[in-house]
């Protein structure tokens, strides 16, 4: 089997056309939403991990720079890995009661815990 390239978001691999400029129309970046305005769900998934509990964070309003931010700052908050994605910040074990505890702490009022 050959090896087939990566497309781009917009489906675009090669252009003949010299001329051509990608222009992406769906890179609209959206501001962060206030912290006391931010509702986060936090709660537990195993669901395609390969049998390995996780703590999702999910409903985060912002930038993906400030999801990122927010993940890595709970992940050093438990001592644990994890990343962010899918519009997610995901910490590895079930953290749910530090992750909780630290966002009410750091201004995020409207976090529950599913």
């Amino acid at each position: 089997m050959s090896k087939k390239t990566k497309a781009d978001q917009q489906g675009f691999v090669y252009s003949t056309d010299p001329n051509f400029k990608f222009d992406p129309e769906n890179e609209i970046e959206v501001e962060t939403a206030p912290l006391t305005q931010q509702k986060l769900l936090v709660q537990i998934d195993k669901k395609q991990r390969g049998g390995k509990t996780v703590t999702l964070i999910t409903g985060f309003k912002g930038t993906e720079t400030d999801l990122d931010l927010l993940a890595k700052n709970l992940r050093n908050f438990c001592g644990t890995g994890g990343s962010s994605k899918d519009r997610e910040a995901i910490v590895q074990g079930d953290q749910r009661d530090k992750v909780l505890q630290w966002l009410l702490k750091n201004g995020y009022s409207q976090s529950k815990k599913k």
